[in-house]
Formats: C-alpha cells, sequence, structure tokens
C-alpha cells in the first residue's frame, strides 16, 4: 500500500516537472528577441563649451587690394598673367607714356642748360668778388679811385645776383625732372605688397581709369597676399558676451573634409550686423595659428569656426544625443533590460553632455531612440558599442 502511493507520489511529480519543463520551453520559443539598440560607452574626456557661426563663413586674405593705374590711359604693357606671384615694387602695367617721356627728355635737357648757366653765373660772381677785394687794397693805398671802387663793388653785387637768380632757375629744372618723374610713375601700377594675381580685368590696347568717386569701375589687377589668411564667419548675438580677442578655436573646411585647424580670434566686430529682422550677428576673424604647411587653402573657401569659452577636463561624459528630456537616459543594464535612469549634467556642447551623477564609467547608454519599444523595461541587445569620443 505504501510502495504503490510512493510510485503515485512520484509519477505525479514528474508529470508535472514534464509541464513546466514544456511551458517553460514553449515560452523560450515564441518570447520576443531583444532589441537591437545603438550604445555608447560611459568614458572619461574633455568637454567643451563653444560657440559656432550662424552662416558659412570665408577664407579671407589679410591683405589684398584691387589695384587700378592713379591715371587713365591706353594699356601699353601688361606685365604679369593670371597667378603669377610677384614681388612688392614689381611692375603690373603700363600705361601708354610716350608723350610723357618726351616732356621728360625736354626737362632733361633744360635741367643740363640750368647747370651751365648757373655755374657760368657763379663763377663771374666769384671773379667779381676777388676784384673787388683787390679793388679795396689798392684804393687804401692810393692807386684806385673811390669811384672805381664803387663800380667795381655794384659789379660783384650784380654778378652774386645773377648766381642767385641762376641757382633759382636750376632749383626749378630739378623741380620740373621730378614733375615729370611723378607724372609717369602715374602711368605705372606696380604691386604694393608680396602676393599672387588673382585676376586681371584690362588687356593690351584697351583704356584702364581709376574709378571716380561714387562710381565703381572694375579693378585692372587683383592682387592676394595668401601668406596670411583668417576666417571671417557670423556669430549669434546671444553668444557676443562668450567672445573675447586671443579665444582659441577650430576650423573647418566644406573643401577639406575630416581635417580640423587651430584658430584665434584676432578681431571682434564693435557692432551688431543686422542682415534679416530675426538674425542678427556679430562678425569675427579668426586667424590660423600656424597657417596650414600642408593642405592648399584658397580665398574664398567657405569655412565653420568653433570658439571655445569653457573647458572640464577628464570628467565623465556621454554624447548629447544620448540625452533625453527631464535629464535622463536610457541605461542597458548587465542582464540585458533597459533603465530609466536620471542624471546630473554639467557643462554640455551639441556634441558631448558632462556627468556629474548617475552613471559611472563603463554605463552602456542607448543613443538612439527611432526602434519601435525602446523604453525602460524592454529587453534590448547592443548593436553597437561606441566610446563617448
Amino acid at each position: 500500500m505504501r510502495l504503490s502511493s510512493v510510485l503515485s507520489g512520484r509519477r505525479k511529480y514528474l508529470a508535472a516537472l514534464l509541464l513546466v519543463g514544456v511551458i517553460g520551453g514553449a515560452w523560450f520559443v515564441s518570447r520576443p528577441e531583444p532589441l537591437k539598440v545603438a550604445v555608447a560607452t560611459v568614458e572619461r574626456g574633455t568637454v567643451e563649451a563653444s560657440v559656432s557661426n550662424t552662416r558659412a563663413g570665408t577664407v579671407k586674405a589679410c591683405r589684398r587690394a584691387k589695384l587700378a593705374p592713379p591715371a587713365g590711359g591706353q594699356i601699353a604693357a601688361m606685365k604679369v598673367k593670371k597667378g603669377q606671384r610677384v614681388k612688392a615694387g614689381e611692375v603690373l602695367l603700363e600705361l601708354w607714356n610716350t608723350d610723357l617721356q618726351a616732356q621728360r627728355g625736354l626737362a632733361a635737357e633744360q635741367l643740363l642748360a640750368a647747370k651751365t648757366q648757373a655755374s657760368d653765373s657763379c663763377a663771374l660772381a666769384d671773379t667779381a668778388h676777388r676784384d673787388v677785394e683787390r679793388a679795396r687794397d689798392l684804393a687804401k693805398q692810393g692807386f684806385y679811385s673811390p669811384q672805381s671802387l664803387d663800380r667795381s663793388e655794384a659789379e660783384a653785387r650784380s654778378r652774386v645776383a645773377a648766381c642767385e637768380v641762376a641757382r633759382n632757375g636750376l632749383k626749378q629744372a630739378q623741380s620740373r625732372i621730378a614733375l615729370s618723374d611723378a607724372t609717369l610713375e602715374r602711368m605705372v601700377l606696380r604691386a604694393p605688397f608680396d602676393g599672387i594675381v588673382a585676376d586681371l580685368s584690362g588687356e593690351l590696347g584697351e583704356y584702364a581709369t581709376p574709378s571716380p568717386p561714387g562710381i565703381p569701375t572694375l579693378p585692372a589687377v587683383d592682387l592676394i597676399d595668401d601668406s596670411c589668411l583668417y576666417v571671417s564667419a557670423p556669430i549669434d548675438e546671444v553668444d557676443a558676451g562668450h567672445l573675447k580677442v586671443g579665444q582659441i578655436g577650430r576650423i573647418t573646411l566644406d573643401a577639406l573634409k575630416g581635417k580640423s585647424y587651430e584658430g584665434r580670434v584676432r578681431r571682434i566686430a564693435p557692432y551688431v550686423t543686422e542682415i534679416e529682422k530675426q538674425a542678427r550677428t556679430v562678425e569675427v576673424e579668426v586667424e590660423f595659428t600656424p597657417p596650414p604647411a600642408t593642405d592648399t587653402l584658397l580665398v574664398g573657401y567657405s569655412a565653420d569656426v568653433e570658439l571655445v569659452h569653457q573647458s572640464h577636463p577628464n570628467v565623465l561624459r556621454i554624447p548629447t544625443q544620448a540625452l533625453q528630456d527631464g535629464k535622463r537616459v536610457l541605461l542597458l543594464r548587465a542582464d540585458g533590460v533597459l533603465e530609466d535612469r536620471i542624471v546630473t549634467v554639467g557643462l554640455g556642447n551639441w556634441s558631448h553632455t558632462e556627468i556629474s551623477a548617475g552613471l559611472q564609467a563603463g554605463d552602456r547608454i542607448v543613443t538612439s531612440f527611432d526602434g519601435e519599444g525602446v523604453k525602460a523595461g524592454a529587453r534590448a541587445q547592443a548593436e553597437t558599442a561606441l566610446p563617448a569620443k
């Protein structure tokens, strides 16, 4: 009787175990797959607070001159070509000046004549002065009459006056030479600094003229000093209080993807630019420090600047995109379940946010919330584990 009871109890126990196993197996087979989520690992690093331009900035040259001859005239010689490098003082173009050259030659001949006349007149004045000295000595000895002495002194004074007139004539001739040289110089366009010829708007035989006041005309030569470049960029007026001359920043160029250059603020505009009613900006100039040695930068490249005004090194940080409303993150626990975690944040920017409390180094947090069912309590599996760089 007892043996049959024991056997009956064992059969019931085995049946119960079998039922539990079947139910558990059915649940395991039919259970939903864990969600695939993109995660990032919480690590230590630097978090910076920065400001950026609201519209694309522009690479500009520290010196750029749009040159035209000081005087109008026909282009007789074009000395340079587009893209040619020139030195300061080098002739870029010359205007027709044959008439001025002739006038300069005439002035040179007049200068020679004036020199000869001045030399002759002053020599006669010296001779007359010596004659007067001798006449005075003779007059003291009674060998020369007072009337003759008076005539000698008058002749000497006349010769001295003639010498002064001749010297003034010489100065006038020299001034005419200087005037001719200055007039000829107006017919020549020279480079004011070392640079590269960006553009030419005149051709041989065409007429070049300077711009009259209020009437802009195309420059004959566009000269750029590309040895010194900077970026001019607009910063929103609300961020103007964070700007300082000498501030460190980063420069990126659309034409050179994946590269970043160090920069420093060299100038902040003392006024706000109002292009649109709702777009008021402050123009800043950021110079390259140092200038790129290997990459070729072209004036006119579009550029972006990021100016750092505060930095916290070696702090816990997460990608800013992982931060949800209410300063919450979704933590992927070791058991594969998503947990809603409230965090305390510090310094932040569009890329990273500092975490003061709520997470530890090595924690994994969700960075993408596009998938259906990505919420606290859901089972999830890391799709990618990216460090918070």
